[in-house]
């Protein structure tokens, strides 16, 4: 049985609601959940889910992170990625300087290839390789940039912005992911693009949906809808319009509003008959396939699991489908079949996650806290569980 840490995310949320001189009786009135859960998921005997720390964290005026213990620099520097995000965050830093003569670029062809190679590696979750790559592309991309302006390399630079935004992300650096997104709408504005402007807006929503700030979420998506503007009709358009629909489904999933995120949904299921799969169209892994996922998505976040579970278990993945979003999927349903009480599928789940995507999973605060859950829920941990958790950092 893998030692249970007094440093989990029941801890954190104990000591800043000290901190903050509440009682638990105050905490629970001010969150959707009741004293009960408070009680348990501070001792540990219920774990800690996205949406319960978002709304302490919110409740609390602190960052969710605080509250996580993210990144898990202990596990980052054991999988040597900790030293991958200092150059990044150089690279990043650096976008004003205008052109340096010391830097030997690529020439535009390999450098457009390179930028969408490394969409590819973090769709494959293949994160160290992403990270390392990443600080010379934006680098030299960057330099040309200011040297020789275009329209393509303008778009190229917003997406390796974008690929650091997605990195960072799935790294637990979120302050950094945000930087990211600044950088992206930058170079948007320079490539005149109105897709990738409208498609920052969907990635900033997320940002307030692990806050807990669903209406400035939702704002946030009604503002990409609306950069879209003339350019609504183009493919690029249509898909990010139902990127966007599918973010708005889940932050009005977490409001609990129903309707609304039912709306959001029959409008991304009508975008994704339109433009069939459009996975590649700025990597965004737009399909009919992923309107399912959110489907279920929404059913979880409204904490309807036995409705999340059904629709799980009707979905099958295609070939064709990131190896993100496997892993992602597993992840959302082990944290559903834990949440009924089922351990040995929720664990076979956990365990496809890993195999599917080792890194994203290990750093996924959601897969942390349902292995917490698990161990707690067995009386005696088998094999496969320990092993979980002492992989996962417990």
């Amino acid at each position: 049985m893998p030692k249970r840490s007094g440093d989990h995310t029941g801890t954190r949320i104990q000591e800043q609601r000290k901190l903050a001189r509440l009682t638990q009786r105050v905490l629970a009135d001010r969150i959707p959940y009741s004293y009960s859960w408070l009680t348990q998921v501070e001792c540990g005997a219920r774990p800690a889910s996205v949406d319960f720390t978002a709304a302490v964290a919110r409740a609390l005026r602190i960052d969710v992170t605080v509250l996580t213990g993210q990144p898990y620099v202990t596990q980052l520097q054991e999988d040597r990625l900790a030293e991958l995000v200092r150059p990044i965050r150089e690279a990043m830093d650096l976008y004003d300087l205008g052109d340096d003569p010391l830097v030997t670029a690529r020439t535009v062809a390999e450098l457009l290839a390179t930028a969408e190679e490394l969409c590819a590696l973090v769709r494959a979750t293949r994160l160290h390789a992403a990270a390392a790559a990443l600080p010379g592309v934006i680098t030299e991309l960057t330099v040309l940039c200011w040297r020789t302006p275009t329209t393509e390399l303008w778009q190229a630079l917003a997406s390796a912005y974008r690929t650091a935004h997605d990195i960072t992300v799935k790294l637990g650096f979120y302050d950094l992911a945000t930087v990211a997104l600044d950088r992206l709408g930058w170079a948007a504005e320079r490539a005149a693009d109105p897709s990738l402007a409208a498609m920052r807006q969907y990635f900033r929503g997320l940002v307030y949906f692990r806050e807990g700030e669903y209406t400035v979420g939702l704002r946030l998506i009604r503002s990409g809808h609306g950069l879209l503007g003339a350019d609504g009709s183009s493919r690029a358009a249509l898909t990010v319009a139902g990127q966007l629909h599918l973010g708005g489904s889940v932050l009005a999933a977490r409001a609990g509003e129903a309707d609304l995120a039912a709306e959001h949904i029959a409008q991304a299921r009508e975008h994704a008959e339109r433009v069939g799969d459009a996975s590649r169209v700025h990597w965004l892994n737009f399909s009919s396939t992923n309107v399912a996922l959110h489907e279920m998505s929404v059913a979880m976040e409204m904490r309807r699991y036995d409705e999340a579970l059904r629709q799980a278990k009707a979905i099958r993945l295609p070939a064709t489908v990131a190896t993100s979003r496997r892993a992602h999927f597993y992840i959302d349903r082990a944290r559903v079949e834990l949440e009924l009480g089922r351990g040995e599928a929720s664990l076979k789940s956990m365990m496809a996650a890993r195999r599917s995507a080792p890194e994203q999973t290990r750093y996924h605060p959601g897969a942390r806290e349902t292995i917490r859950g698990l161990v707690h829920l067995s009386r005696r941990a088998p094999e496969p569980l320990r092993a979980m958790a002492t992989w996962i950092g417990m």
